[in-house]
């Protein structure tokens, strides 16, 4: 089960009528249609500076995405300040960086049951001393591949990307990026460079997500009514 005390974080389990839960029920819908002629089997959630929200959306597109009967597997990959196993209520002592060092990990890698049914984590594992050098490694094209083999899609929560290299080595090596902005915190000028760091190692901008902003109170009467057939 979810940790009670990150729980909070998790509105598509605790609130699934809210609209906050139908819109990432939204996103996962525009997604798909973005994708139609070719499925994304893996994708990249980064922001352009830390804070902005960009690990609580992945948790929450990740659960919505499994409840749609997917088999997802979610991927810690911000090694410098992992939180999807605080998130999710579950250990960081294997992840990523075990299967960068234990072949018998390659071969079956520690994914944790997050509770919620079709969904897989692999935390980040421990904190290593390079992550620009593991996530550019070939290694972790193998993780991937191999994770891709055990999944409908894989999702890797990475690093703000003005911050550090880390996000655009990875996603110049998955099918598409999701970026992260949060209303009245992000500069404009950081979400374009963002979107020029992105596209100058080619990396599919799929689209962005724009969260922390305030829904008319209408529309909270709207889902806490009960509806009649």
């Amino acid at each position: 089960m979810v940790a009670d005390n990150r729980s909070d974080r998790l509105v598509t389990l605790t609130m699934p009528r809210s609209p906050t839960s139908e819109a990432y029920r939204a996103l996962r819908t525009n997604l798909e249609f973005s994708s139609m002629d070719k499925p994304i089997e893996t994708m990249v959630v980064t922001s352009p500076g830390p804070d902005e929200g960009k690990s609580t959306t992945l948790a929450n597109l990740a659960i919505t995405l499994a409840q749609a009967e997917k088999e997802v597997i979610l991927v810690d990959c911000d090694l410098r300040r992992p939180s999807q196993h605080e998130i999710f209520g579950v250990s960081n002592a294997v992840g990523v960086t075990t299967m960068v060092v234990d072949n018998a990990a390659m071969k079956d890698p520690p994914l944790l049951d997050t509770g919620v049914v079709g969904l897989r984590l692999l935390p980040s594992g421990p904190l290593p001393p390079n992550p620009s050098e593991l996530v550019g490694s070939r290694r972790m094209g193998e993780i991937i591949t191999a994770l891709t083999e055990r999944s409908d899609i894989v999702l890797f929560d990475a690093p703000p990307i003005i911050a550090v290299t880390d996000a655009a080595v990875i996603a110049s090596r998955v099918d598409a990026v999701l970026l992260v902005i949060k209303a009245g915190a992000t500069k404009r000028g950081e979400a374009q460079k963002a979107k020029a760091l992105l596209e100058k190692v080619n990396a599919h901008l799929v689209g962005a997500v724009l969260n922390n902003t305030k829904m008319d109170t209408s529309y909270y009467r709207y889902y806490s009514e009960k509806r009649s057939t």
